[in-house]
């Protein structure tokens, strides 16, 4: 079924997706996106968002487009207004394992299962489904086009971020508490120079020609 992108005024509305699917008999609508697909370190994590029908959350967008500060702050407005928030994490190893898609996935099958209450539809940003036995959409760049995906990107977002500066006190060294992990060049350097770490991904290019055999 092709989705309308406006709301019943004719607005642009983030609503659009959860109002769908609410006038198609759903009422626990789970936005679902992941923070750490593309770093050469740490945790892929994945989050789960339901919220109130007409939740108020003034500035909510794309994880990425948002300042380090507004994310936190948004973080608390989520936590403090939704039905329910459920966090998964697929770490190095299980990426190194099963690769980056299927741990994603993982996660967000984690998510999902996290939530105290359970979901009868799901909104994922990407175009991967997960296999999990529910109703479910996928809609690229979901989390610019729907407020529950936004939510649950800033929630997955500042949650890695969280991880990766622990990380960073625990393996000084690489710079985790600037970049994240991302492979920036002074990550590339200082892998080149010390090697890899314990929590980096041995199968990515920048860290695996760096791997002892």
């Amino acid at each position: 079924m092709s989705l309308p992108l406006f709301d019943d005024s004719g607005e642009s509305s983030l609503w659009t997706f959860e109002k769908v699917a609410c006038r198609g008999g759903f009422h626990a609508v789970a936005g679902i996106d992941e923070a750490g697909r593309g770093p050469l370190a740490g945790p892929v994590v994945a989050a789960a968002v339901i919220l109130p029908q007409g939740a108020e959350l003034p500035g909510i967008d794309d994880s990425k487009k948002l300042s380090a500060p507004k994310r936190e702050h948004l973080f608390g407005l989520i936590s403090g207004c939704a039905l329910a928030v459920g966090v998964g994490v697929a770490d190095h190893a299980c990426i190194d394992r099963i690769n980056i898609l299927q741990a994603t996935l993982r996660a967000m099958a984690e998510a999902v299962g996290q939530l105290a209450v359970p979901p009868d539809y799901l909104l994922i940003d990407g175009i991967s489904t997960i296999p999990l036995n529910l109703p479910q959409k996928t809609i690229k760049k979901g989390d610019s086009a729907s407020i529950s995906i936004a939510s649950a990107s800033i929630v997955a977002k500042v949650t890695r971020d969280r991880i990766m500066m622990e990380y960073d006190q625990r393996f000084p060294g690489y710079g985790f508490a600037e970049h994240k992990g991302y492979g920036c060049a002074s990550h590339l350097a200082a892998i080149a120079e010390l090697g890899p770490c314990p929590i980096h991904r041995k199968t990515f290019r920048g860290v695996k020609e760096h791997v002892a055999p």
